[in-house]
């Protein structure tokens, strides 16, 4: 069995700083790590970790830094894909002794495990909010999914690539979902695709294959569809989902909370 620990939407800022002038995304993450390592017995054996991204709020040196100090107790190895507000030089530069991510371009890359392989993507368009999914992206995960043979394939990108009903969200969502879909409903592996941006969990399908979003430890947004939804994030700690592959995927989101007042059954 391989399971891949996935985290998102850390938004981490040099120490001393803030979100929106209050909150601290570092606090909230740290609570999560200390969560993490208390739960290690009971959640099994872990591969990796996965961070489908916006690791940081500003894309500064300092905070990759600290996303590496905070994580560094579970003594796991991280493979992360760039969101929206990361900066793809500052994150190569922190990710490279790692030796996963290209010397220069996207930050597109593939990591073989016994069970399954993992693809990231790279969605950023740096200066704006939405992502993007090019002609060079699908043609880098063709490629890798010939390569793949008839293995099973955990594709993680952060924007993601669905609707999520929420209008302002929507608007800095991902183009290029065709495209992706097109290609996922011509392969015929079994391929779970994870992303974040959104701070919540949704599921739902894009090629005909199970599509889901990670939480953020450290805010959230409101499930809310009217056109004058707040546009906005709700201080909100969440937890991570583990994805295993044990003769097929499964997905399973963890609180961030410690379990509540256990009863016999």
């Amino acid at each position: 069995m391989t399971t891949v620990l996935q985290i998102s939407d850390t938004h981490l800022v040099p120490e001393g700083r803030f979100v929106s002038g209050q909150l601290d995304p570092a606090l909230a993450f740290q609570r999560l790590v200390v969560r993490i390592e208390g739960m290690r017995e009971q959640l099994g054996p872990i591969d990796a970790i996965l961070h489908t991204g916006d690791l940081s709020d500003d894309g500064s040196a300092e905070s990759y830094s600290n996303l590496k100090e905070i994580l560094a107790p579970l003594e796991l190895p991280v493979f992360a894909v760039p969101g929206n507000h990361d900066s793809r030089e500052n994150m190569r530069a922190a990710f490279a002794p790692q030796g996963y991510l290209p010397s220069s371009g996207k930050l597109r890359w593939q990591k073989s495990f016994e069970a399954f392989d993992l693809i990231g993507l790279d969605t950023l368009v740096e200066g704006v909010g939405g992502g993007l999914l090019d002609e060079d992206d699908l043609s880098f995960l063709d490629t890798r999914l010939v390569e793949a043979g008839n293995k099973p394939i955990l594709l993680a990108m952060h924007h993601p690539p669905f609707a999520c009903g929420i209008p302002f969200m929507d608007k800095i969502g991902l183009d290029g979902i065709e495209g992706l879909a097109h290609l996922l409903q011509g392969c015929s592996n079994e391929i779970r695709v994870v992303c974040g941006h959104i701070h919540n969990t949704m599921i739902t399908t894009v090629g005909g294959k199970v599509a889901l979003s990670g939480p953020s430890p450290c805010s959230a947004f409101s499930y809310d569809t009217s056109p004058d939804a707040f546009e906005g994030f709700l201080v909100r700690e969440d937890g991570f989902l583990l994805h295993r592959w044990d003769g097929c995927f499964s997905s399973v989101r963890i609180d961030s909370r410690p379990d509540s007042l256990r009863l016999p059954f």
